[in-house]
């Protein structure tokens, strides 16, 4: 494994470490894109199925729920079986409930096949899997973020594309009921196809497929075999639970976020569908740069400093989305929502970049098991936010609530600091690199 690219060529596609780095990054985009291409039109099909707060509630909690046991799970395939074919089996399957959600005809049936979506969330994991293996020490932080942040860019963009979508299939002639159902069928096919061109052009690791080396006797970063002893290696190490605490706190905000925010603007300051999807597609295409920002700031700060720098950025970019989304829940006015959502956004992508730039150094022998079992906090934080709207029943309180819990859970990033005989291991490689 000493193969790791040691820069970023992001015009490249000649080496597999780059092929890695775009094909993750496009794959995860595809899923993040399907994952929430419900969310915008959930006003239309509000209306279509008659649904109560408590049944969007249902659904939103539904959303993330699945995404908990299948990121658990990905994570150790990945070291058993290589993030090539867990990719491609995640998007075949993972299309399959996006194509039969347009088919829903009762509350039911939306809700099972919502549930069934969560699943394509798992592909986070896979993500910053493939980007970890692929990438040395010095630049794995920028890596693992940029493709993360450019990946979850989806949410953004489906906020403002799906009703797009949508209002080109009535002006089509086709009405409002098969139009929304017409344009949740693009996400699945886009899925199908990504499945195909992600197995043909990458590999596992910079070296090969895990299979072929395994057969050959060389040693993975995931242990010999991976599976169930990478998830007891993970599970056994307190600093994943700290960082399970606090990427829920970020990630988890941040998927609430995407499934809140158009009906949340269109409810509170009476917004059109298209407006609504612009104003809540912002927050989204923040990723676009600042989860990646988030990942190179902890890079050069752990480059001047230590490993344990990049802890220290961590805390503050929790303590900075906490009092961000303070401010948001408390907006009287669009122009001051919009303008304070993007303020803690940008805290909650690089708190998200910055958690992620941590990962690599936690237990190398279960990078797998760590990234499943961190990824799933993000959703554990998206439920629990789900619930806690589901019991209070007013966004805004909801939001104000989190806020404060936000800035709590920086307390766990602290707690994460590593030894000093960590540190000191991690400074060699990284000069190494």
């Amino acid at each position: 494994m000493a193969n790791k690219a040691t820069s970023i060529k992001l015009f490249s596609f000649s080496t597999p470490q780059m092929r890695a780095f775009h094909l993750t990054w496009m794959a995860f985009f595809v899923c993040f894109f399907a994952w929430f291409a419900c969310a915008p039109l959930m006003p239309v099909i509000k209306g279509e199925f008659g649904l109560t707060p408590a049944q969007i509630a249902n659904i939103n909690i539904a959303a993330v729920a699945i995404t908990i046991i299948v990121r658990l799970v990905i994570g150790p395939l990945c070291d058993r079986y290589g993030p090539r074919k867990a990719y491609t089996g995640l998007l075949l399957l993972g299309a399959l409930p996006v194509l039969g959600v347009a088919a829903a005809q009762t509350y039911e049936s939306f809700l099972f096949f919502r549930l069934l979506i969560g699943a394509v969330g798992a592909s986070f994991v896979i993500t910053q899997y493939h980007t970890s293996v692929m990438f040395a020490p010095n630049v794995v932080g920028t890596a693992n973020a940029a493709a993360a942040g450019w990946g979850n860019a989806g949410g953004g963009v489906v906020q403002s594309t799906m009703p797009m979508i949508m209002a080109a299939m009535v002006m089509l002639g086709v009405n409002e009921t098969m139009g929304w159902r017409a344009a949740l069928v693009v996400p699945g096919v886009l899925m199908l196809v990504m499945a195909f061109v992600y197995y043909r052009f990458t590999q596992d690791c910079p070296d090969g497929n895990y299979a072929d080396l395994r057969a050959a006797g060389v040693a993975l970063e995931g242990g010999k075999k991976g599976g169930w002893e990478s998830f007891k290696l993970a599970a056994a190490n307190y600093r994943v639970w700290l960082l399970f605490v606090t990427y829920g706190a970020c990630f988890g905000v941040e998927i609430f976020i995407h499934n809140i925010a158009a009906t949340y603007y269109v409810d509170t300051f009476k917004l059109s569908l298209p407006q609504a999807g612009l104003a809540a597609g912002s927050f989204g295409l923040l990723a676009l740069f600042a989860r990646a920002l988030g990942g190179y700031v902890s890079d050069k700060v752990a480059y001047r400093g230590s490993l344990n720098s990049r802890v220290t950025l961590l805390f503050v970019m929790m303590i900075g989305e906490g009092f961000g989304l303070l401010m948001f829940s408390h907006a009287g006015s669009v122009a001051y929502a919009v303008a304070s959502m993007l303020v803690f956004g940008l805290f909650t992508h690089m708190a998200c970049g910055a958690t992620y730039a941590l990962v690599p150094f936690v237990d190398k022998r279960a990078l797998g098991g760590v990234a499943g079992i961190i990824g799933a906090g993000g959703n554990v934080g998206a439920v629990a936010a789900g619930f806690l709207l589901k019991a209070v029943g007013n966004t805004q309180q909801t939001l104000s609530i989190l806020g404060v819990m936000v800035a709590a859970s920086a307390l766990c990033a602290l707690a994460a600091r590593f030894s000093a005989t960590t540190v000191e291991e991690n400074k060699i490689a990284g000069a190494a690199a």
